[in-house]
């Protein structure tokens, strides 16, 4: 019999297990075909924001002095979904290519909405595994990456964006009046690229050259060859296709919350290539309820890059006084940032806002409006 403590703890963690209910959505879509192969991508976005409207904001801070032994049940939704994606991804990628139902189109949208799983949910778990110290749950996270083939996204978020936040070195950073279309393709690049330099420069301050075998992008390479070649070993050219959109989907649902994460929002220069410490105010906040279950607390990200060690069930909330409010959940967000004049319209009135509020001795903000290219290291 479990003890009743326990099961108060389950059930205070279940909001937080809403995600595993895309699972049979995707299938339904899968085994019907028709309109319900955009079930996942209706239910992921637009059901989680009318949820929102209704269930209202979560202004309540956890316990900071709760054990580990008391997040169990909200550890371990994250320690099982890399199986649960797999399972679902390449059993997907089994059934798809054989289903005389499914019209070409009906598979895409269908491994769209698979992409918005594996983007939606399983990146941002990766992004909670990846930042504990227990080894098998960052290897779980590398596994969740290496589905999309955005393995370096661990050591750029780690060695980049968390070190340099709200400064021309953090490519994550969305500056000022740019749009997401053209914020996206620099993204890709200038990530790749910074992840690489930085974990190169990490190896030299040890004398080791970039090939030596510590490096990490050795086994990002090596699970993202392993997922390509599963992929095509179960369908062919048409699942190794299949793989690929989802993992191209999965990876714009990233960045578009990257996108919106800190649109606008910059650290004080304080000269001589120095910046101020991050605090709340570097990222915009949100607490609405049903989004933060499906997200794990991933709106709570004015204290997630405050404290960046804290398991998401312990991030705080922060007021309006403390750090940038976004207007509506992330679903709704993100869908209003692939419009720029509408994004624009919303977000830009905030960051001037913001800007008048925590920086009014700054009158020229030309230099951090147009910083779109990273500092040479």
């Amino acid at each position: 019999m479990i003890p009743a403590q326990q099961v108060q703890r389950l059930q205070n963690a279940l909001p937080f297990w809403l995600s595993i209910t895309l699972i049979p959505v995707i299938w339904i879509g899968a085994i019907n075909g028709g309109w319900t192969v955009i079930l996942t991508p209706l239910v992921a976005w637009y059901m989680f924001t009318i949820i929102d409207a209704f269930t209202g904001l979560n202004l309540e801070d956890a316990d900071l002095d709760t054990t580990e032994d008391q997040l169990f049940w909200y550890r371990f939704i994250t320690l099982i979904w890399a199986p649960v994606q797999a399972i679902t991804l390449f059993a997907l990628i089994w059934y798809v290519p054989r289903a005389e139902h499914l019209s070409t189109l009906e598979a895409l949208v269908l491994f769209f909405g698979m992409g918005v799983i594996s983007g939606t949910v399983g990146i941002n778990y990766s992004h909670e595994l990846m930042h504990q110290k227990n080894k098998w749950e960052r290897w779980l996270g590398d596994i969740l990456l290496s589905m999309v083939l955005y393995s370096h996204f661990r050591s750029e978020h780690l060695r980049v964006h968390h070190l340099y936040v709200g400064t021309p070195r953090d490519p994550v950073t969305a500056r000022y009046n740019e749009g997401f279309h053209r914020f996206f393709p620099r993204v890709l690049r200038e990530s790749l690229v910074s992840s690489f330099q930085a974990e190169k420069a990490m190896l030299a301050r040890k004398k080791l050259h970039w090939t030596h075998p510590s490096n990490p992008f050795w086994r990002y390479w090596a699970l993202q060859a392993l997922m390509l070649a599963l992929a095509f070993a179960i369908s062919g050219w048409a699942g190794l296709g299949l793989f690929v959109f989802q993992a191209f989907t999965a990876i714009w649902q990233l960045e578009i919350v990257n996108y919106v994460e800190h649109y606008g929002l910059t650290r004080k220069h304080l000269g001589d290539g120095k910046y101020e410490h991050v605090k709340p105010r570097h990222s915009w906040n949100a607490a609405h309820k049903a989004t933060n279950w499906l997200l794990i607390n991933l709106q709570r990200h004015s204290d997630h890059h405050y404290k960046p060690d804290r398991r998401f069930p312990l991030l705080q909330n922060y007021t309006e006084a403390e750090a940038p409010q976004l207007p509506y959940g992330y679903p709704l967000m993100t869908m209003a940032a692939m419009v720029p004049p509408l994004w624009r319209r919303v977000m830009n009135p905030k960051v001037r806002k913001w800007r008048a509020m925590y920086y009014p001795e700054i009158t020229d903000w030309t230099p951090y409006n147009k910083a779109l290219t990273p500092l040479p290291r």
